[in-house]
C-alpha cells in the first residue's frame, strides 16, 4: 500500500467537476420549489438565483486565492487548517465526511432515481424507487473506487450533456416568451398568496436555491490530484461558477417564455419541456436530465470517497493508519472509500425516513439533509475568511479584505435564510450536529496521542 494520490486530472476535468457537481438535479428539481417560496413571484424567483449565485461566486473567488497558495490534500480541510488551526482543519474534514458529503449524495441518489421512474412512469415514492437510489448509489462508488480515469472521464461527458438541456430551454423559451409577450407576463403577474411574514420570501427563495448551488467546494477535494493545481484549481472554481450562474439564469428565464406561471406552479416544469420540444422532445430532455442527475452523483461521490483519507493523512481520526492507505493498482484509498458509501446509505435511509414516509420516522429530527448541512458550511467558512483576512497580509487588499468581507456577508445571509425558512428544524439539525462533532473531538485527541 501506499499513502499519496497521483496527479491524474487536467483542468477540463476540474472545470467540468464544478459545474457537473452544481448542476444536476438542483435547478430542476428547486425551480418549482423557488417560485412557490417566492409566492408566486417571477422577479423575486430570479432575484433569489441571482443572490444565491453571487455568494457562491465570491465564496469561489475567496477559495481560489487560497487555492493559487496553498495546496495538500484535500481543498477545503487545507484552507481550513492554515488560516485557522490543524484542530479546525480537522473538525470541517470530520464534517464533511460524516454529515456534508454523505448527506448530499444521498439526496442525489434518490433524485437520479425519481427522474429515472418519472421517465418509466413508476412511483417515486416507494421502495422501487429507493432501491433504484441505491443501485445508482452502489454503481458511482464502482466507478470511482475501481477506476478513477473513467470517473473523470465520465464527469467531464455527462457535463456537456447536462448543458444541452439547459440552454436550449434558455434560449429558445427567452426568444419564444419575447416574442409573444409571456415573459413580460409572467413576470408582472401579481404573487399567488402572501403566505409568509413581509420581507421573508426571498430569504427563504435563496435558502432553497443553496442546493442547486452546492457542490463546488466539493472540486478542492481533489487538489492534490490535479496537474499544476495552484494554478488550475483557482481557474476551475471561478470559471465552472460563472458558467453555472449564467446558464441558471438564462434557463429560468427561459422556462417562462414557454408556459404560464401558474403552469410551473402546478404542475412542474415538464409542461414547459412539451411546449418547447414536443412530446417525443420532452422525453429526451426527460433523459438527458437523469444523465445530469447521475453526473452530479458521480462528482459527489469522488468526494465521498476522500473524506476519512483526507483526515487519516493528517494522523488524525480513526484509525489514521487504515484509512490514509491508498490502494497501488487503482490509485484510490480503498479503506476510506468503503466507509464513504457505507455512510451514504445510513444518510439516504435518513432522507427517505424523515421525508417520504407517513408518520416520519424521525419525529422532530426529520428535517431537509438537502439544505441544512449545506448552511453549516457556509457557517464553517466564516472563520476561514475572517483568518485570511488577519494572516495573508501579503495579499492585494480587495482579494484579502474585500472578496473576504462580501464572502462572510454571503455566509450571514444564507444562516438567516436557514432559520426564517426552516424555524425550529434548525434547532433539531444542530442536535444532531453537535453530537457529531463531539465524537469528532474525541477522535481527534486519540489521533493526537497516538
Amino acid at each position: 500500500m501506499q499513502n499519496e494520490l497521483k496527479r491524474k486530472y487536467g483542468l477540463p476535468t476540474a472545470i467540468s467537476m464544478v459545474v457537473g457537481i452544481i448542476i444536476g438535479s438542483g435547478i430542476f428539481f428547486k425551480a418549482q420549489k423557488v417560485l412557490e417560496v417566492s409566492e408566486g413571484s417571477l422577479p423575486i424567483s430570479v432575484l433569489a438565483w441571482v443572490i444565491g449565485g453571487l455568494i457562491m461566486i465570491v465564496c469561489s473567488v475567496a477559495f481560489a486565492n487560497l487555492a493559487s497558495r496553498y495546496e495538500r490534500v484535500n481543498g477545503i480541510v487545507d484552507y481550513a487548517e492554515v488560516a485557522v488551526s490543524p484542530k479546525y482543519g480537522y473538525l470541517v474534514g470530520w464534517f464533511m465526511t460524516i454529515i456534508y458529503y454523505p448527506a448530499i449524495t444521498s439526496v442525489l441518489a434518490w433524485v437520479s432515481a425519481r427522474y429515472f421512474c418519472e421517465l418509466f412512469g413508476m412511483d417515486i415514492t416507494g421502495g422501487g424507487c429507493l432501491a433504484i437510489a441505491a443501485f445508482f448509489m452502489c454503481a458511482s462508488y464502482g466507478i470511482n473506487a475501481i477506476s478513477p480515469k473513467l470517473a473523470g472521464k465520465f464527469q467531464v461527458g455527462t457535463t456537456v450533456i447536462k448543458l444541452v438541456p439547459l440552454i436550449a430551454v434558455g434560449i429558445i423559451g427567452t426568444v419564444i416568451g419575447l416574442a409573444n409577450g409571456l415573459t413580460a407576463a409572467n413576470f408582472s403577474a401579481p404573487v399567488v398568496s402572501a403566505t409568509f411574514a413581509p420581507g421573508s420570501a426571498l430569504f427563504i427563495s435563496v435558502c432553497a436555491t443553496a442546493f442547486a448551488y452546492e457542490g463546488w467546494i466539493i472540486a478542492t477535494s481533489i487538489n492534490s490530484e490535479l496537474i499544476d493545481g495552484k494554478k488550475n484549481l483557482p481557474k476551475a472554481l471561478v470559471s465552472g461558477a460563472l458558467i453555472v450562474i449564467t446558464v441558471y439564469i438564462l434557463y429560468n428565464v427561459g422556462l417562462f417564455g414557454a408556459v404560464e406561471r401558474d403552469v410551473v406552479l402546478n404542475q412542474g416544469t415538464t409542461p414547459a419541456f412539451s411546449a418547447l420540444f414536443g412530446s417525443a422532445g420532452a422525453t429526451i430532455v426527460a433523459a438527458l436530465i437523469v444523465v445530469s442527475c447521475l453526473g452530479t452523483l458521480n462528482g459527489l461521490m469522488l468526494g465521498c470517497t476522500r473524506g476519512l483519507y483526507s483526515i487519516a493523512v493528517r494522523g488524525v481520526g480513526p484509525k489514521p493508519e487504515v484509512f490514509r492507505q491508498v490502494d497501488p493498482a487503482t490509485n484510490m484509498p480503498s479503506n476510506s472509500s468503503i466507509i464513504g458509501v457505507v455512510l451514504c446509505g445510513f444518510w439516504l435511509m435518513y432522507f427517505y425516513g424523515a421525508n417520504l414516509t407517513s408518520p416520519l420516522w424521525f419525529g422532530p429530527f426529520s428535517f431537509d439533509s438537502s439544505e441544512l448541512p449545506i448552511i453549516t458550511l457556509y457557517a464553517a467558512y466564516i472563520p476561514i475568511f475572517i483568518m485570511t483576512m488577519k494572516k495573508e497580509r501579503d495579499m492585494k487588499p480587495f482579494a484579502r479584505i474585500g472578496i473576504n468581507t462580501l464572502a462572510i456577508i454571503g455566509c450571514l445571509f444564507m444562516m438567516v435564510a436557514a432559520v426564517v425558512s426552516h424555524k425550529m428544524a434548525v434547532v433539531y439539525y444542530l442536535g444532531i450536529f453537535a453530537a457529531v462533532m463531539l465524537v469528532g473531538l474525541m477522535f481527534y485527541k486519540k489521533g493526537k496521542a497516538e
